[in-house]
């Protein structure tokens, strides 16, 4: 049970948009308020609590992977729409370490290398030491090798060259979903709008 009620719900809009996960317990949280309905991953019909009690009853689902209460028998929802927010999440983004390598997507901004979160540091493209900012716009991940060649000049001092010029990122290529879908049936809402841009965890 307690591993069940961890698995991820995707949650949509009022409008069907995705804008986040949250843990299943919580997704059912809200549906019991009221301020969500799951839908059915096979029909993409709409239920509260009782009805996707019935639902998942009539499946015949294996007593492992139903969620039970002294009422309900309830599989775990693998999507919820809210009944009242149209919006679409946070569309501010920390400038965090995380999502600086989000951004760059694990790999050294100026030989293209992708050894591994351990072996990528994070280079000022202006050196701190010249003013630079800790900021999107002068923060790359560089490898170490090319972090050392770099030292305290610029890319163009160093004769070195960036892949990409450093900016803030867009809220919808930081915004986290799986890298892939944990079900099929989240495929219908996480294609083109959200999975075009590659992102790697």
């Amino acid at each position: 049970m307690p591993l069940l009620l961890e698995k991820p719900t995707l949650v949509l809009n009022r409008n069907w948009v995705p804008i986040h996960t949250l843990p299943t317990r919580i997704a059912i949280g809200l549906v019991a308020r009221g301020s969500a309905r799951i839908i059915d991953p096979e029909s993409y019909e709409v239920h509260d609590l009782l009805s996707w009690d019935s639902v998942s009853r009539a499946r015949d689902r294996t007593e492992a992977i139903l969620i039970r209460s002294a009422r309900l028998a309830l599989a775990p929802p693998e999507i919820i729409v809210l009944t009242c927010y149209s919006g679409v999440g946070d569309k501010t983004v920390t400038f965090s370490r995380l999502n600086l390598y989000r951004r760059d997507r694990y790999t050294c901004q100026y030989c293209g290398g992708r050894p591994g979160s351990k072996e990528l540091t994070i280079d000022h493209v202006l050196p701190r030491s010249r003013g630079g900012a800790l900021s999107w716009e002068n923060c790359v991940l560089a490898c170490v090798a090319c972090n050392k060649k770099k030292g305290s000049h610029t890319p163009e001092e160093a004769r070195m060259t960036l892949l990409a010029s450093p900016v803030r990122p867009h809220w919808q290529t930081i915004r986290r979903f799986p890298s892939r879908p944990t079900y099929k049936s989240w495929e219908k809402f996480l294609s083109k709008a959200y999975w075009e841009v590659e992102l790697r965890d």
